[in-house]
């Protein structure tokens, strides 16, 4: 039997039908049309998932969709504002830190609740709050110099 689901997802009111053993995952990729969010593993093992569900990091495909109820779930999608790629995206692009793009959604993720978190994250931080999220293209050192850049400059900080 199907449930019936009220949250906010990426600051906006979402609304939906789920079958109980359907994870957050599937939900925003094939009901609500978030495909920002990517499966990579489907084990909670690769981060490509990472959602922040009430501000915490999860990988969405651990989490049944019907556990949101209530809840606020930000996405990918609601990273960046209308006007302005996020300082974390906008640094993944200048330091080249992308390249497939399957686990740059959960990078970016993963890397605006760091630097929500601790906004002066060292090198050794940073790279074990990332630990979670796989890359098999890019190489983790322009990941974690772009996270660092985009940290220093939020908080106003020349490197």
């Amino acid at each position: 039997m199907k449930q019936h689901v009220t949250s906010t997802i990426n600051n906006e009111p979402a609304e939906f039908l789920c079958e109980p053993d359907e994870t957050l995952l599937d939900a925003l990729r094939d009901r609500l049309n978030l495909t920002g969010t990517k499966e990579g593993c489907g084990t909670g093992d690769c981060g490509a998932c990472s959602v922040l569900l009430d501000g915490t990091l999860v990988c969405s495909c651990l989490v049944f969709a019907a556990e949101i109820q209530g809840r606020d779930v930000t996405t990918v999608e609601g990273i960046a504002s209308p006007e302005a790629l996020h300082p974390v995206q906008r640094k993944l692009l200048e330091h080249a830190a992308l390249q497939c793009g399957i686990c740059t959604p959960g990078v970016v993720v993963a890397a605006k609740a760091l630097i929500d978190a601790n906004p002066d994250p060292s090198e050794e931080e940073t790279r074990y709050w990332l630990a979670g999220n796989l890359c098999r293209c890019t190489g983790y050192d322009k990941i974690i110099r772009a996270v660092m850049d985009a940290a220093a400059e939020m908080r106003g900080a020349a490197r």
